[in-house]
């Protein structure tokens, strides 16, 4: 089998995005594992898969799956690159388009001067909805090799325990991230953030993304730290979230309305791969 791919990145968080409207696409986990090997195969965070849509409402039907070969519901990060995708490869003539995932629906548009915009949708603190065992509250305890974490607890379509820390670049990422990301009280895993607070516009952070590791940028992962840091006082919309792979902007206007996200998507080349 002969598929045809394009490498996208945005802000460093890259992906293999595969047209499955003009192609037939049916892969295993063991060839979406192939595809994101660094070494083996084209290398990438996540394989992002355009599909023909379900849902009435939408464009196109948006499906994710982590380096780990384990589909998830929503990539921001991802949603940008698939805009730009189905833009530039003529699938559709809008600029904004009406997107169905696994997490629900999102609403991406392509800006003027060649960034992208995702209306992400309302944050989700229910516990179960995220889900998590927990009280729903702003922040809660999180007992993680031997101490106690404090963290927020937030669902962008995807779980994330976002936590603030003195220094993002001292932050026990790799020693604490797969353990929160495994903890008993996220039944379905979860992405965990450090957040480092520069001033009330502007943070800095690293995310462990669940089933990928640590990523250059994570764009739910952004969302969720802006929403956990405007409900705990620290920050006022809109705000920028420097990533070791770039800068996203996010707006949260607060309880019940959507997050819009921000930041660039970029195509890196076209190719084929035999599988």
């Amino acid at each position: 089998m002969i598929l045809k791919f394009t490498k996208m990145h945005g802000a460093g968080n890259d992906f293999v995005v595969i047209d499955g409207v003009r192609q037939n696409v049916e892969l295993t986990p063991e060839q979406f594992r192939f595809l994101a090997d660094r070494h083996f195969g084209v290398g990438c965070d996540q394989i992002l898969l355009v599909e023909k849509p379900e849902h009435p409402e939408a464009d196109f039907r948006y499906r994710i799956f982590n380096a780990d070969g384990g589909e998830v519901e929503q990539c921001g990060n991802g949603a940008r690159c698939f805009v730009r995708f189905v833009h530039d490869h003529k699938l559709t003539p809008k600029r904004e388009i009406v997107v169905e995932t696994y997490g629900g629906l999102i609403r991406p548009s392509l800006e003027a001067d060649g960034r992208v915009t995702v209306n992400m949708g309302a944050p989700v603190f229910d516990p179960a909805r995220i889900p998590f065992d927990g009280q729903g509250a702003v922040t809660e305890p999180l007992e993680v090799a031997g101490e106690t974490l404090t963290i927020s607890a937030v669902s962008m379509g995807n779980p994330h325990a976002v936590q603030v820390v003195d220094d993002v670049e001292r932050a026990p990422v790799e020693k604490l991230g797969p353990l929160i990301e495994h903890h008993p009280r996220f039944p379905k895993r979860v992405n965990a953030g450090f957040m480092q607070v520069k001033d009330r516009s502007h943070i800095r952070l690293r995310v462990f993304e669940r089933g990928t590791g640590e990523t250059l940028s994570c764009g739910t992962g952004a969302c969720a730290a802006v929403v956990a840091g405007i409900r705990r006082g620290l920050l006022d919309s809109p705000v920028n979230v420097a990533t070791h792979g770039g800068t996203l902007t996010i707006a949260w206007a607060g309880e019940g309305e959507p997050v819009l996200m921000t930041g660039p998507a970029i195509t890196v080349f076209e190719g084929e791969i035999h599988l």
